[in-house]
C-alpha cells in the first residue's frame, strides 16, 4: 500500500487554514456585534483617525487578538482531528 503521508498532510493543511481563517472572521464579527451594543460604536480599527482614546484601542486590540488566536487554535485541533478520523475510516480503521 503506497504512503499517502505527503497529500494527508497537504489536505490536514488546507483544511486547517480553511478552519481557522472561518473561526478568526467569526470571532471578528462576534466581537464588533458585543463591543457595538456595549459601547454603541464599532470598535476602534488601525485605519481610524485617533477618535478612539488609548485604553479603548487597547482593549479592543487585547480582546480581539486573544479570542482570534483562541479560536484559530481550537479550529485547527479540530480540523486536525476531523483529518485523521477521515484518514482512519478511509483505512478501514473505526472513527475515534
Amino acid at each position: 500500500m503506497p504512503d499517502d503521508t505527503p497529500t494527508s498532510s497537504f489536505l490536514a493543511k488546507i483544511i486547517g487554514a480553511a478552519a481557522a481563517l472561518i473561526a478568526a472572521w467569526l470571532v471578528q464579527q462576534a466581537v464588533s456585534r458585543v463591543w457595538q451594543r456595549s459601547t454603541g460604536h464599532e470598535p476602534p480599527r488601525a485605519d481610524d483617525e485617533g477618535d478612539a482614546g488609548l485604553s479603548e484601542v487597547v482593549i479592543a486590540a487585547a480582546v480581539t487578538g486573544a479570542l482570534v488566536a483562541i479560536s484559530r487554535v481550537l479550529a485547527t485541533r479540530g480540523a486536525a482531528h476531523v483529518v485523521a478520523v477521515v484518514e482512519a475510516n478511509g483505512e478501514g480503521g473505526e472513527s475515534v
